[in-house]
């Protein structure tokens, strides 16, 4: 799969023991790749892809789901209870879209990206309307093997 490609793709996913399966469609396909500086993204180290909220079906394991939220409330950020896996979230920048984990979705790791964008999550768009997404650098990963 060609992580610059734009063409809408759906692809599976699930944590990692498997409990919480899903099937999403990435309306911007793999190009909408990223990661973010607020204080939990730092923490948690995702790539995150985007999601259509209308296109994300649950297959299994909404019992097994549990929801953290902070600051304003209105990101969701969804992980496995039984393996603690980080899923997927709704977006505080787009509540219309989901966050994916990019490393949950079946046959991709984040380090099939040469290079993520990195978005200024400490100074949030929501929070400054007059400044929309900021970019506040580039991750680049560079395989030892060549």
């Amino acid at each position: 799969m060609d992580p610059d490609s734009r063409a809408p793709v759906t692809l599976d996913g699930a944590c990692h023991c498997r409990a919480v399966r899903f099937t999403v469609l990435l309306p911007e396909g793999l190009a909408s790749a990223r990661r973010c500086t607020c204080s939990l993204c730092r923490m948690r180290g995702a790539v995150a892809v985007t999601g259509s909220i209308a296109r994300f079906h649950l297959l299994a394991g909404a019992d097994h789901l549990a929801t953290y939220r902070f600051n304003t409330g209105v990101a969701e950020h969804h992980f496995c209870r039984t393996c603690g896996i980080y899923t997927h979230h709704k977006r505080r920048s787009n509540p219309d879209q989901f966050g994916i984990n990019v490393a949950c979705l079946n046959g991709l790791s984040p380090f099939d990206f040469r290079e993520i964008v990195v978005f200024d999550g400490e100074r949030h768009p929501s929070d400054d309307p007059q400044h929309r997404s900021r970019v506040a650098g580039v991750l680049r990963y560079e395989p030892a093997d060549g």
